[in-house]
């Protein structure tokens, strides 16, 4: 896993204008049951991923934190809302609540999440792969293959079902 975390990048940047290719197509002509081949595809491919001998998405990314986030954590951790905000997050360039820093301070040892029960909405859904109206997230989903193995068997799962 850690060799192929390694070449994801590299792996995703080779397919980048492929990837962008079909979805600007699929934007132009999106199939009428493409939210639910997209569930099909998503729940094929994380019967195939263990998200904890990943974590990728953990270790290089941080999540948006809501209002609704931040107060459900800050209660779970027994702290006010703002000293959640002041010991864990900054305002980011687009005035969003993020981490302070990454990897994710709540992340464990073995890549277990110490607020999994709570955590952000943002982490939730990562990679957004089974979220209705596919289409209009092209450009995350095309910043998360280069992070999540499964977003990225995801989206070659899609060009083979689903050719355009």
């Amino acid at each position: 896993m850690e060799q192929y975390l390694k070449q994801l990048p590299k792996l995703a940047k080779d397919k980048h204008t492929e990837n962008k290719k079909y979805f600007d197509k699929l934007k132009k002509k999106t199939p009428k049951d493409l939210d639910y081949k997209m569930q099909l595809i998503h729940d094929d491919v994380f019967k195939k991923t263990d998200c904890l001998k990943c974590a990728n998405c953990c270790k290089t990314t941080g999540p948006l934190f809501t209002l609704a986030d931040i107060e459900r954590v800050a209660k779970h951790l027994r702290q006010k809302p703002q000293q959640f905000i002041s010991q864990y997050l900054r305002i980011d360039e687009d005035n969003d609540y993020v981490l302070q820093s990454v990897p994710c301070t709540f992340l464990d040892h073995e890549n277990y999440c110490m607020i999994y029960d709570v955590r952000p909405k943002a982490c939730r859904e990562f990679p957004h792969t089974d979220r209705k109206k596919f289409q209009q997230i092209s450009n995350l989903t095309l910043k998360n293959v280069e992070i999540c193995p499964a977003a990225f068997a995801v989206v070659e799962e899609m060009k083979k079902k689903m050719p355009l």
